[in-house]
Formats: C-alpha cells, structure tokens, sequence
C-alpha cells in the first residue's frame, strides 16, 4: 500500500511539472494572429484561452477591442506584430491578401525574425503558398500551410480539421500549437498540399451538391415527391455516409440567409480548385458546370447568400419546386 502511494504521489508530481513546464513554454511564447473576421475571431480567442501570449492585428481596429479586453495584445501595424512574435497565424480573404502580408512593404517576410513559424489558415492557392515559401526559406521563416475546415461555429468551439503542408520535421516540432484550435490537425505533405487537400474537400462538396440538385429535380419531375425521394436517396451506400444531410437546412428548405458559408468565399475555392486542375492537365466538367451557375447566381447579387443558393438554378431550368419545412426534414432525419 505505501509503494502504491508513492508511486502515485510520483506521478502526480511529474503531472503536475509536465503542466507548469507547458505553460512557462507558452508565456514565453509570443503568438500573432492576423485577421479577426469570422473564422479568425474564433481561432484567436482559442489561443488565448489556451494561455498563449497573443498579439492580435486587423485592418478594422474594432475588431481587436475584446481581445485586447480579453488579454491580448493590439499591434499597430503588421510589421509591430511581425517584429514581436514567434509564431504568427494568418487567417485572410485569399491569395492576393496572403501575399500581400508576407511580401508586402513591411510585410511578416521582412520583419519576422529568423527561426520564426508563420501558419497560414487561409484557403490559398497551392501556387502562391509556395512562390511566398521560397521567400521564406531564404529569410529562414518556417511556413506552414494550414487552412481549417469546419465553418465559423467550428472556429468557435476548436472543432477544426487543419490540413497541414509544409515541412514534416519542423511540424512534428512546432505542431502541437494547432491542439488549441482544432481537434483534427492532419499533416498532408509538403509546402502547398494542406491546400491541395482543402481544395479538393471544397470542391468536392461544390460539386456534389451540383449534382444533387440535377437528380433531385430529374426525379421529382418523373413524379416522385421530393420527402419520398430524399429519403430513398439516403439510404444507398452514399446517402448511408450521411452525404446528403447538409442540404436539408438550406437547399431543401430554400433557406440560404444568413449564410454558413456564403457563395462569394465558396466562388473563390472553386476557382483555386479549377485552377489547380489546369496547372496538373485535369478535366473538370462537372466543377465547370458548377463554377457556370455559381457565376449566374452571383450576377443575381447572391454573393452575401449560402453556398447551396445555386441549387436554385437547376430548380428553375427544371421548372421544379422542391421545398420541405423543417419539420418535414426533422421527420426525414429521423426516420434514419
């Protein structure tokens, strides 16, 4: 009984330094994150409650104000930060912003010092992650490529998949920042595939979702209702998956305001993945065909409108209504 004791009083101890040990590591650490917007809010606040020194930036300064009330540090400009941190996070609209902040004037390139770790979660061009880490390598800066997946209410609450490119060695190393953020950190390759891996996630859902809407409407035109006919769908082997139980809050129900995922972003993914499909000689039809209603939908203003909003327009080529309640959705999702 008293070697059980000890041993267990033996390991509380080396708990308990392991813990103080992490946390000395962490405020020693200066952490800068780079836009505050909808994902960006949410991740940031995560690093902070996790007890990572944070120096915050965004071009609209009122979006720093709860962090700055929540502890953290407001920089002036992105070089102040630049010049302050270890590490920086980057969570920005897209490739022309992200290379803006590294290769910028007083950019992270210029001001980081060497041995510093930049991860970038902004849904990027592979091609641009990888101009800007050239620059980086000879600065001696450590890029990662790290956009997330799981929306604004998964960087709320750390629920993230982070596809992770960049060096394997150096992320096994410096990686274990990413657990205060998402609960998912997958590490894909080398500099640009945690983007490839992104792309090919997001286009993958853009483009099914596409073809959805052309069997859901073929089917309800040759006069199956479309509760009968959701149902019967997702109990083949794909529907089992639980592939089709995203449309039915928005698509199905033609609910698409407030956004989840709003149209103009979703354009931008679609666009980096046709454009990566041309730089490696692949045929996309069907992507094609989506980025074609995606550019009717926004020239309708839909941009500020859900993602599944073009669905629509294979509705209206069918001269098909499709529209349940929530409650026939409910009564669908719970017949299994």
């Amino acid at each position: 009984m008293r070697n059980t004791n000890t041993y267990i009083r033996t390991i509380r101890r080396a708990v308990q330094c392991r813990t103080r040990l992490t946390q000395e590591r962490k405020s020693l650490m200066k952490v800068g994150f780079i836009g505050l917007g909808g994902m960006g809010s949410g991740m940031a606040h995560n690093l902070l409650k996790a007890g990572y020194d944070l120096i915050v930036f965004d071009l609209d300064r009122d979006r720093g104000t709860e962090f700055v009330d929540a502890g953290a540090t407001w920089a002036e400009s992105i070089a102040d930060l630049g010049r302050s941190v270890d590490i920086v996070f980057t969570s920005l609209p897209g490739p022309a912003q992200m290379k803006e902040v590294g290769l910028g004037e007083n950019g992270l390139i210029s001001t980081l010092h060497r041995g510093a770790v930049w991860y970038d979660l902004t849904t990027n061009s592979p091609t641009v992650v990888r101009e800007v880490d050239v620059a980086c390598r000879a600065a001696g800066i450590e890029l990662f490529d790290a956009p997330v997946s799981g929306g604004p209410k998964g960087a709320k609450s750390g629920k993230l998949a982070i596809y992770i490119g960049g060096d394997k060695d150096s992320f096994e190393q410096h990686g274990s920042i990413l657990d205060a953020i998402g609960d998912k950190v997958l590490y894909v390759g080398e500099v640009g595939a945690g983007n490839v891996a992104k792309l090919v996630h997001n286009c993958a859902s853009i483009t099914i979702r596409a073809a959805i809407a052309e069997v859901m409407t073929m089917g309800v035109k040759a006069g199956v209702e479309p509760e009968s006919l959701w149902h019967a769908m997702r109990q083949g082997a794909i529907g089992r998956a639980r592939t089709f139980d995203r449309i039915g809050d928005r698509y199905l129900q033609g609910a698409y305001e407030p956004a989840s995922f709003a149209l103009a972003l979703a354009d931008k993914d679609l666009r980096l993945s046709l454009e990566l499909a041309e730089e490696h000689d692949v045929p996309m039809r069907l992507a094609e065909l989506a980025q074609a209603d995606f550019k009717e939908a926004l020239s309708r203003g839909w941009g500020g409108r859900d993602s599944q909003s073009p669905m629509e327009l294979q509705n209206e080529r069918a001269g098909v209504t499709i529209k349940l309640s929530a409650d026939e959705v409910q009564s669908v999702l719970d017949r299994g």
